[in-house]
């Protein structure tokens, strides 16, 4: 059961991301897929901002992951960039996320087809940037986000 939502701006990738993040709690593992320059990196930043995590967020891309200390909320994010890994299992284990998974809100860009295996209740969200420039995001629920949704 898909849904599908129209993001016509940066703001509006940004207001989207910072919705789901008030309504994320500790254990919840996101996925982000979709081609580069889609908004996976915007749409972290806005998920951030709901949970109310300390620190800039930046994509990962060069360290894999990076942790955001928890603020108001008392729930950290693990912001992780899977796209070097290449679907290396091994590494993505390496990342020992299904342990920070307790505690945390894990966002993982790049994970579909790989970090989807960490925690069978995920949510899958694929951006697809249009011709003017929009994004439009359409997002999958699995296991226990079915009812969340």
């Amino acid at each position: 059961m898909a849904e599908t939502v129209l993001l016509r701006t940066h703001e509006d990738t940004l207001a989207y991301g910072r919705a789901l993040g008030t309504r994320l709690r500790a254990g919840d593992l996101v996925l982000l897929a979709g081609p580069l320059g889609a908004g996976k990196t915007v749409l972290a930043k806005g998920i951030a901002e709901g949970l109310g995590v300390l620190g800039r967020v930046s994509s990962p891309t060069f360290i894999i992951a990076r942790e955001h200390k928890a603020g108001a909320r008392g729930i950290p994010m693990v912001h992780v960039d899977a796209y070097r890994l290449g679907g290396d299992l091994e590494q993505l284990d390496d990342l020992d996320l299904d342990s920070e998974l307790v505690a945390s809100v894990v966002v993982v860009e790049w994970g579909e087809g790989s970090a989807d295996r960490l925690n069978a209740d995920h949510l899958l969200i694929r951006l697809a940037r249009e011709a003017d420039d929009s994004r439009l995001a359409s997002v999958e629920p699995h296991g226990d986000w079915v009812s969340r949704v």
